[in-house]
C-alpha cells in the first residue's frame, strides 16, 4: 500500500496435511510468536457452527484432509489498530469457511481432474483476469459551489491500469 507503506500487511500462509488438524505449529513459528498465535477451529462439516471449536472431531475412519491457515495481520493506525486487525481476522474466517464448504460441495466437479487440466484451467483464468484489469476508466467529477452558483465544473478522466503489475494511473 502506498499511502500505509509497512504499516499495513495481510499475509495468508497455507499446509494442507493429511490429518485431523491435530499437528501444532506446522508452520515453524518460534516459541515468543507460537504463544501469541489464536488457533481457531473450524469445521466445515457443521452448518451450525456459530462460535469457534475448542477442537476438532476425532473421526479417522474417512479419507480427511486440514488447511492449516496462518493470517498474519498488521494495521499500525493509532485509534483503529486493534478493531481493523480484529475485523479482517473475522473475516478471514469467514472467507476460510464459506470457501473450502463449497470447495467440498464441488467435489464431483474437479475430484477426476489431473494435473495438466488443472493448469489448463488456471491459464485460462489468467487470461480472462488480464483482460478484466487491462484499463479501467475512472471518472472524477469536482463541482466547486460558492454561495449557490457554480464555479467551476472539474472532469478528469483516468485510465488506470492494473496496480498490482505496478503501473500507475495516468491522467489525460
Amino acid at each position: 500500500n502506498e499511502y500505509m507503506k509497512d504499516n499495513f500487511l495481510i499475509k495468508i500462509e497455507t499446509w494442507h496435511k493429511p490429518d485431523m488438524g491435530h499437528q501444532e505449529n506446522v508452520h515453524g513459528l518460534d516459541a515468543e510468536t507460537w504463544k501469541k498465535v489464536d488457533v481457531v477451529y473450524i469445521d466445515i462439516g457443521d452448518r451450525t457452527q456459530v462460535e469457534p471449536k475448542k477442537e476438532l472431531p476425532k473421526k479417522t475412519d474417512c479419507p480427511h484432509m486440514c488447511a492449516y491457515k496462518l493470517v498474519t495481520v498488521k494495521f499500525k493506525w493509532w485509534g483503529l489498530q486493534n478493531k481493523v486487525e480484529n475485523f479482517i481476522q473475522k473475516q478471514e474466517k469467514r472467507l476460510f469457511t464459506n470457501f473450502h464448504r463449497q470447495l467440498f460441495c464441488w467435489i464431483d466437479r474437479w475430484i477426476e481432474l489431473n494435473m495438466e487440466d488443472i493448469r489448463r484451467m488456471e491459464e485460462e483464468t489468467r487470461k480472462e483476469l488480464d483482460e478484466m484489469h487491462e484499463v479501467v476508466m475512472v471518472v472524477v467529477v469536482v463541482v466547486v459551489v460558492v454561495e449557490v452558483e457554480v464555479v467551476e465544473v472539474v472532469v478528469a478522466v483516468m485510465r488506470v491500469k492494473d496496480p498490482v503489475k505496478g503501473m500507475v494511473a495516468l491522467e489525460d
